[in-house]
């Protein structure tokens, strides 16, 4: 598959010479794909990837709006597993994404069992589908708890789900900051990771979108280098397990969580250009959770072509 011409909207982005774009992956080991619908079965998920030209997806284990599911047969997990390895997705390329009613840090002791039951239960849907790495927002305090007291118990259920399962790291996502959600500064990810017991099995995933409203400037060369400097020198990037790639319909620390298409929202091209040139984020999943679906195929051979 190639790629003459990009657009977004009625505005051309660039123009590019006819690469072959899977020929152009292998050589720049970018995995980029999109948070892709399960619907029906956990073992559409690769399916419904590769229709996008994905090289890379994520996808919720279960409905991310209802705290409980029926559990996997057997044929889901051996249809997801043997899937995935026709269509040639590795589990370092694939990043689930928890349910958004989770709070690791809420301050009631029942609902934060509740949470706790829950995030467990997902790690479990991970390990059994063979993968090693489950994407979560780490949680607010709902003004009724410390900033410090709810990272602590975000950390403390991190540990109780580890402990609970094997070989699936907790991928932390950093946040927007909106309402009472921990997690938009390095240095309250970094909060967590300290008291994390088996730090061989805690990462991180940053949103390109979060990380802009949050108030890190990427938009810039200097911006850019200047936030993951300090991304380095306080989280490291040895944390680093994913990358959720996201245009932003709201402005540099707005705190206010908002995605939008690529090239369609307050991001310029450069910032997506300098991540797809960047070889820290090689061999990672960057993944799209762009609003709309029906160009994420168009949005992935984008990135493709901006590789230089």
């Amino acid at each position: 598959m190639s790629i003459e011409k990009v657009t977004s909207g009625n505005m051309s982005i660039c123009e590019f010479h006819t690469i072959p774009l899977k020929i152009k992956n292998l050589n720049r080991m970018k995995y980029i794909g999109a948070h892709i619908s399960a619907s029906g079965g956990v073992e559409n998920a690769p399916l419904n990837a590769d229709l996008i030209g994905a090289k890379a997806f994520a996808f919720f284990t279960k409905n991310q709006r209802q705290w409980f599911a029926a559990a996997y047969s057997d044929q889901n997990i051996q249809l997801f597993r043997s899937r995935c390895e026709e269509l040639g997705f590795s589990p370092d390329h694939i990043l689930p994404h928890s349910s958004y009613l989770i709070n690791l840090g809420h301050p009631g002791e029942e609902e934060i069992s509740k949470s706790r039951a829950a995030f467990n239960d997902e790690m479990k849907r991970c390990e059994l589908l063979g993968l090693n790495r489950f994407n979560f927002h780490p949680g607010s305090h709902l003004n009724q708890i410390p900033i410090d007291t709810c990272l602590d118990r975000i950390a403390a259920s991190i540990n109780i789900a580890l402990e609970k399962t094997a070989g699936v790291t907790a991928v932390i996502e950093n946040t927007a900051g909106q309402g009472t959600n921990l997690g938009h500064t390095f240095e309250q990810i970094a909060h967590i990771i300290d008291k994390v017991e088996d730090k061989s099995r805690v990462g991180v995933c940053l949103d390109t979108a979060h990380t802009l409203a949050a108030g890190y400037e990427i938009r810039t060369r200097e911006g850019y280098e200047e936030t993951f400097e300090k991304f380095a020198r306080i989280v490291g990037f040895h944390y680093l397990k994913g990358l959720h790639i996201n245009d932003s319909k709201k402005e540099l620390s707005t705190r206010v969580d908002r995605h939008d298409s690529i090239g369609k929202g307050v991001m310029n091209m450069d910032l997506f250009s300098f991540i797809v040139n960047d070889p820290r984020f090689d061999n990672l999943p960057l993944i799209l959770e762009t609003p709309d679906e029906t160009i994420w195929a168009e949005e992935i051979q984008m990135l493709y072509a901006l590789q230089q």
